[in-house]
Protein backbone atom coordinates (compact mmCIF):
# COMPACT_ATOMS: atom_id res chain seq x y z
CA UNK A 1 0.00 0.00 0.00
CA UNK A 2 2.82 2.40 0.84
CA UNK A 3 4.48 1.73 -2.51
CA UNK A 4 1.19 2.45 -4.31
CA UNK A 5 0.78 5.73 -2.46
CA UNK A 6 4.35 6.69 -3.31
CA UNK A 7 3.84 5.77 -6.96
CA UNK A 8 0.63 7.83 -7.20
CA UNK A 9 2.57 10.97 -6.32
CA UNK A 10 1.69 14.07 -4.32
CA UNK A 11 -1.89 14.49 -5.69
CA UNK A 12 -2.96 11.53 -3.58
CA UNK A 13 -2.16 13.37 -0.33
CA UNK A 14 -5.51 15.25 -0.24
CA UNK A 15 -7.29 11.93 -0.79
CA UNK A 16 -5.45 10.36 2.12
CA UNK A 17 -6.44 13.28 4.33
CA UNK A 18 -10.07 12.97 3.14
CA UNK A 19 -10.06 9.27 3.95
CA UNK A 20 -8.77 9.88 7.49
CA UNK A 21 -11.25 12.67 8.20
CA UNK A 22 -14.12 10.77 6.60
CA UNK A 23 -13.41 7.62 8.62
CA UNK A 24 -13.27 9.60 11.86
CA UNK A 25 -16.58 11.35 11.12
CA UNK A 26 -18.30 8.12 10.11
CA UNK A 27 -17.22 6.35 13.30
CA UNK A 28 -18.36 9.33 15.38
CA UNK A 29 -21.78 9.37 13.71
CA UNK A 30 -22.22 5.61 14.13
CA UNK A 31 -21.59 6.01 17.86
CA UNK A 32 -23.71 9.15 18.25
CA UNK A 33 -26.70 7.88 16.26
CA UNK A 34 -27.18 4.68 18.20
CA UNK A 35 -30.80 4.23 19.38
CA UNK A 36 -29.69 4.33 23.02
CA UNK A 37 -28.08 7.74 22.46
CA UNK A 38 -30.92 9.21 20.42
CA UNK A 39 -34.28 7.71 21.36
CA UNK A 40 -34.26 5.20 24.25
CA UNK A 41 -37.21 2.80 23.92
CA UNK A 42 -39.23 3.56 27.08
CA UNK A 43 -38.07 7.08 27.88
CA UNK A 44 -41.39 8.75 27.04
CA UNK A 45 -43.36 6.31 29.20
CA UNK A 46 -40.98 6.88 32.09
CA UNK A 47 -41.23 10.67 31.82
CA UNK A 48 -45.02 10.55 31.64
CA UNK A 49 -45.12 8.33 34.71
CA UNK A 50 -42.85 10.66 36.67
CA UNK A 51 -44.79 13.79 35.71
CA UNK A 52 -48.24 12.49 36.63
CA UNK A 53 -47.81 13.93 40.10
CA UNK A 54 -46.41 17.25 38.90
CA UNK A 55 -43.51 18.58 36.93
CA UNK A 56 -40.01 17.66 38.10
CA UNK A 57 -37.50 20.17 39.40
CA UNK A 58 -34.81 21.86 37.33
CA UNK A 59 -32.10 19.34 38.22
CA UNK A 60 -34.24 16.43 37.05
CA UNK A 61 -35.05 18.22 33.79
CA UNK A 62 -31.35 18.90 33.24
CA UNK A 63 -30.52 15.22 33.76
CA UNK A 64 -33.24 14.33 31.27
CA UNK A 65 -31.69 16.67 28.70
CA UNK A 66 -28.33 14.96 29.15
CA UNK A 67 -29.87 11.50 28.78
CA UNK A 68 -30.33 11.48 25.00
CA UNK A 69 -31.45 13.56 22.04
CA UNK A 70 -35.07 12.67 22.79
CA UNK A 71 -34.48 13.59 26.42
CA UNK A 72 -33.27 17.00 25.28
CA UNK A 73 -36.47 17.44 23.27
CA UNK A 74 -38.72 16.46 26.18
CA UNK A 75 -36.75 18.68 28.53
CA UNK A 76 -37.50 21.70 26.32
CA UNK A 77 -41.23 21.14 26.77
CA UNK A 78 -40.96 20.44 30.47
CA UNK A 79 -38.86 23.56 31.01
CA UNK A 80 -41.46 25.70 29.22
CA UNK A 81 -44.27 24.17 31.29
CA UNK A 82 -42.33 24.66 34.53
CA UNK A 83 -41.55 28.28 33.71
CA UNK A 84 -45.22 29.06 33.05
CA UNK A 85 -47.74 26.71 34.72
CA UNK A 86 -50.54 28.39 32.75
CA UNK A 87 -48.81 28.08 29.38
CA UNK A 88 -51.14 27.61 26.43
CA UNK A 89 -51.09 24.56 24.19
CA UNK A 90 -49.86 26.68 21.28
CA UNK A 91 -46.87 28.03 23.18
CA UNK A 92 -46.09 24.58 24.54
CA UNK A 93 -46.16 23.18 21.03
CA UNK A 94 -43.77 25.92 19.92
CA UNK A 95 -41.39 24.94 22.72
CA UNK A 96 -41.40 21.35 21.48
CA UNK A 97 -40.84 22.55 17.91
CA UNK A 98 -37.80 24.55 19.04
CA UNK A 99 -36.48 21.50 20.84
CA UNK A 100 -37.13 19.40 17.73
CA UNK A 101 -35.09 21.75 15.55
CA UNK A 102 -32.21 21.56 18.02
CA UNK A 103 -32.44 17.77 18.06
CA UNK A 104 -32.37 17.53 14.26
CA UNK A 105 -29.40 19.92 14.16
CA UNK A 106 -27.50 17.72 16.62
CA UNK A 107 -28.26 14.55 14.68
CA UNK A 108 -27.22 16.09 11.35
CA UNK A 109 -23.87 17.25 12.70
CA UNK A 110 -20.99 16.39 10.35
CA UNK A 111 -23.32 14.97 7.67
CA UNK A 112 -22.50 17.84 5.33
CA UNK A 113 -18.80 17.13 5.78
CA UNK A 114 -19.31 13.44 4.95
CA UNK A 115 -21.37 14.38 1.90
CA UNK A 116 -18.70 16.83 0.77
CA UNK A 117 -16.02 14.14 1.02
CA UNK A 118 -18.21 11.73 -0.98
CA UNK A 119 -18.62 14.36 -3.72
CA UNK A 120 -15.08 15.74 -3.75
CA UNK A 121 -13.05 12.52 -3.53
CA UNK A 122 -13.74 11.35 -7.13
CA UNK A 123 -12.90 14.83 -8.43
CA UNK A 124 -9.65 14.89 -6.48
CA UNK A 125 -8.83 11.45 -7.84
CA UNK A 126 -9.51 12.57 -11.39
CA UNK A 127 -7.41 15.68 -10.86
CA UNK A 128 -4.53 13.54 -9.62
CA UNK A 129 -4.83 11.27 -12.64
CA UNK A 130 -4.79 14.20 -15.07
CA UNK A 131 -1.76 15.73 -13.37
CA UNK A 132 0.02 12.38 -13.49
CA UNK A 133 -0.72 11.88 -17.19
CA UNK A 134 0.42 15.41 -17.99
CA UNK A 135 3.71 14.71 -16.24
CA UNK A 136 4.05 11.38 -18.07
CA UNK A 137 3.52 12.85 -21.51
CA UNK A 138 5.76 15.78 -20.67
CA UNK A 139 8.57 13.48 -19.57
CA UNK A 140 8.19 11.25 -22.64
CA UNK A 141 9.11 14.13 -24.96
CA UNK A 142 5.89 14.20 -26.96
CA UNK A 143 4.83 11.84 -29.70
CA UNK A 144 8.35 10.58 -30.43
CA UNK A 145 8.78 9.49 -26.84
CA UNK A 146 5.42 7.71 -26.86
CA UNK A 147 6.42 5.63 -29.88
CA UNK A 148 9.82 4.89 -28.46
CA UNK A 149 8.75 3.23 -25.21
CA UNK A 150 5.04 2.30 -25.09
CA UNK A 151 5.59 -0.11 -22.19
CA UNK A 152 6.94 2.63 -19.94
CA UNK A 153 4.10 4.93 -21.00
CA UNK A 154 1.47 2.28 -20.19
CA UNK A 155 3.07 1.71 -16.80
CA UNK A 156 3.05 5.44 -16.08
CA UNK A 157 -0.63 5.73 -17.02
CA UNK A 158 -1.52 2.81 -14.73
CA UNK A 159 0.24 4.58 -11.87
CA UNK A 160 -1.61 7.81 -12.62
CA UNK A 161 -4.93 5.93 -12.48
CA UNK A 162 -4.22 5.00 -8.87
CA UNK A 163 -5.54 8.45 -7.94
CA UNK A 164 -8.90 7.82 -9.61
CA UNK A 165 -9.21 4.39 -8.01
CA UNK A 166 -8.32 5.72 -4.56
CA UNK A 167 -10.79 8.58 -4.98
CA UNK A 168 -13.59 6.09 -5.65
CA UNK A 169 -12.48 3.94 -2.72
CA UNK A 170 -12.89 6.96 -0.47
CA UNK A 171 -16.09 8.29 -2.05
CA UNK A 172 -18.22 5.13 -2.23
CA UNK A 173 -18.21 4.26 1.51
CA UNK A 174 -18.69 7.94 2.39
CA UNK A 175 -21.72 8.17 0.10
CA UNK A 176 -23.23 4.94 1.45
CA UNK A 177 -22.76 6.07 5.05
CA UNK A 178 -24.18 9.53 4.29
CA UNK A 179 -27.36 7.99 2.84
CA UNK A 180 -27.56 5.53 5.72
CA UNK A 181 -27.28 8.26 8.34
CA UNK A 182 -29.84 10.40 6.51
CA UNK A 183 -32.34 7.54 6.44
CA UNK A 184 -31.74 6.75 10.11
CA UNK A 185 -32.23 10.39 11.10
CA UNK A 186 -35.50 10.57 9.15
CA UNK A 187 -36.76 7.58 11.12
CA UNK A 188 -35.67 9.16 14.39
CA UNK A 189 -37.44 12.40 13.51
CA UNK A 190 -40.74 10.60 12.98
CA UNK A 191 -40.40 8.78 16.30
CA UNK A 192 -39.54 12.00 18.13
CA UNK A 193 -42.52 13.80 16.60
CA UNK A 194 -44.80 11.09 17.97
CA UNK A 195 -43.09 11.24 21.37
CA UNK A 196 -43.38 15.03 21.53
CA UNK A 197 -47.07 14.88 20.64
CA UNK A 198 -47.68 12.31 23.39
CA UNK A 199 -45.87 14.46 25.92
CA UNK A 200 -47.70 17.58 24.77
CA UNK A 201 -51.12 15.98 25.19
CA UNK A 202 -50.09 14.64 28.58
CA UNK A 203 -49.07 18.09 29.82
CA UNK A 204 -52.18 19.72 28.41
CA UNK A 205 -54.42 17.26 30.22
CA UNK A 206 -52.77 18.02 33.56
CA UNK A 207 -53.03 21.82 33.94
CA UNK A 208 -53.91 21.63 37.61
CA UNK A 209 -50.89 19.52 38.42
CA UNK A 210 -48.28 21.91 37.02
CA UNK A 211 -46.84 22.92 40.32
CA UNK A 212 -43.43 23.88 38.91
CA UNK A 213 -41.62 21.06 40.73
Amino acid sequence: MLSILQAAGWPIIPLVLCSIVGLALIVERFLSLRPSRVIPPRLVDEVITVTRGGLPNADTIEKLADNSVLGQLLAEGLSAASADPRISEEKLRMAFEVGGRKAVHDMERYLNAIGTIASAAPLLGLLGTLIGMIEIFGASGGANGVGADPTALAHGISIALYNTAFGLIVAIPALICHRHFRTRIDGYVMDMEEAAERMLQHLVRLPGKRNGG
